[in-house]
C-alpha cells in the first residue's frame, strides 16, 4: 500500500525544487490519486460511525502540497508529506476530527484538534473543567490508551487564566492542542491492511472527538 506515494515523497525530499517537480509531475499525480483513493475509502468507513463526516469529498480533506514560504527561512516550495483531515467542513474546519499523515519515517494517525483559536480552546477547557471525570474516563479507556497513549502537545507552564489553580486535574487544562497521536513506521503504513487499521484507530478515538466537538458546539450556542 502507498508505494506510489512513498516513491514520490522520497524523491521529492531529495529534489525539493520547482524544476524537478514540474519534470516529474506525473509521479505527483499518480501519488495524489493513490492518496485520494484511500481518503475516499476512509470518508466512507468513518461516516458509518461518525455521520458528521458524511458527504465530505477527498478534495475537502487533503492538504495542498505547496508550502507557504512567505514567513519561513526554509524556502523549499513543497511539503514532503500527504495529509488529510476528516472533520465537519473538511481541512479548514474549526472542529475536532481525524487526521492521517504519510511521510517517510514520520507517518502518523491522529485525532483531536490542533491550534484552535482562543475562544474554542477556552470552550474545550471549560468542558473539561465541568466534566473532568467523563473526560478522564474517555482518555483512560483501555483500547485508546493502548493505541494512542497519553494526550500529546505543547502545554502552558501554569494553569490557564479563569480556572482555580487548585483544580485537581489542572494538567488537563494546560494543553494548547488536544490531540491523540499514533506514530506509524513505513513498514506498517505499507501493509495491505492499513486502511482497516486507520479506521479502527479513528473509531477508538470517536468518543474523544465527540467530547471536544460537544464543547465547541456549546460555545457556538
Amino acid at each position: 500500500m502507498f508505494e506510489k506515494s512513498f516513491n514520490f515523497l522520497i524523491q521529492l525530499k531529495k529534489n525539493n525544487n520547482r524544476e524537478w517537480y514540474h519534470k516529474h509531475k506525473d509521479l505527483y499525480e499518480d501519488a495524489r490519486e493513490e492518496f485520494e483513493h484511500v481518503s475516499e475509502l476512509l470518508i466512507h468507513e468513518v461516516s458509518a460511525f461518525d455521520n458528521a463526516i458524511a458527504g465530505l469529498r477527498p478534495k475537502d480533506c487533503i492538504f495542498r502540497i505547496f508550502r507557504d514560504i512567505r514567513f519561513s527561512s526554509d524556502k523549499s516550495p513543497y511539503k514532503t508529506n500527504f495529509g488529510a483531515y476528516f472533520a465537519p467542513g473538511g481541512k479548514k474546519s474549526l472542529h475536532a476530527g481525524y487526521y492521517f499523515h504519510i511521510e517517510p519515517g514520520e507517518s502518523m494517525i491522529a485525532a483531536g484538534i490542533y491550534m484552535p483559536p482562543s475562544n474554542i480552546l477556552a470552550a474545550i477547557r471549560q468542558e473539561i473543567y465541568s466534566n473532568a471525570e467523563e473526560f478522564k474516563e474517555i482518555l483512560n479507556e483501555k483500547k485508546l490508551k493502548k493505541v494512542f497513549g497519553e494526550l500529546s502537545g505543547e502545554k502552558l507552564k501554569t494553569g490557564p487564566k479563569g480556572f482555580p489553580k487548585d483544580f485537581p486535574d489542572i494538567e488537563l487544562l494546560k494543553f494548547k492542542n488536544y490531540g491523540l497521536i499514533a506514530s506509524k513506521s513505513d513498514s506498517e503504513i505499507k501493509k495491505p491492511d492499513i486502511i482497516r487499521v486507520i479506521v479502527d484507530f479513528f473509531r477508538i478515538s470517536y468518543p474523544f472527538v465527540q467530547f471536544l466537538n460537544e464543547a465547541i458546539k456549546n460555545s457556538e450556542a
